[in-house]
């Protein structure tokens, strides 16, 4: 096993997934913003996407972070009157981040920054250990 590919691919794991953890936390963030005009737009939830490219100095498919897309799903309204984001009829829009969905995201997202993590430590290991048999 070739350890320096092994290091290329969890480390572009590793910043793939610190990626998408940012957006995710985005997107926690502005959960329960409104928008700063009457009847404005609010914060529109943020999917990261990852694409796999062949990075030729490690003659190996790495994962990238890709395109931020914006999600299409509808907003959620609250009858509020007294908001000043409030349209004529009294509804405002929220956006449309379900925290549920988001939690679960960076639960993902965290497991899979450790897995690559994981595979990081157990590769400066067996390097060491080489090394280690090298000198005997």
């Amino acid at each position: 096993m070739d350890f320096l590919k092994s290091l290329g691919i969890a480390a572009s794991g590793l910043k793939a997934q610190s990626g998408r953890m940012r957006i995710i936390a985005e997107n926690i963030a502005n959960a329960d913003s409104t928008a700063s005009t009457a009847g404005g737009e609010p914060y529109r939830r943020k999917i990261p996407t990852f694409s796999s490219r062949l990075d030729r100095e490690l003659n190996a498919n790495v994962v990238e972070a890709g395109r931020v897309r914006r999600d299409p799903s509808p907003f959620r309204t609250k009858y509020d009157p007294g908001n000043p984001a409030a349209d004529a009829r009294g509804e405002v829009r929220l956006p449309n981040v379900n925290g549920l969905i988001e939690n679960m995201d960076m639960r993902e997202a965290q497991r899979s920054y450790e897995a690559n993590l994981n595979m990081v430590t157990a590769t400066r290991r067996m390097i060491s250990k080489t090394l280690e048999i090298l000198k005997a």
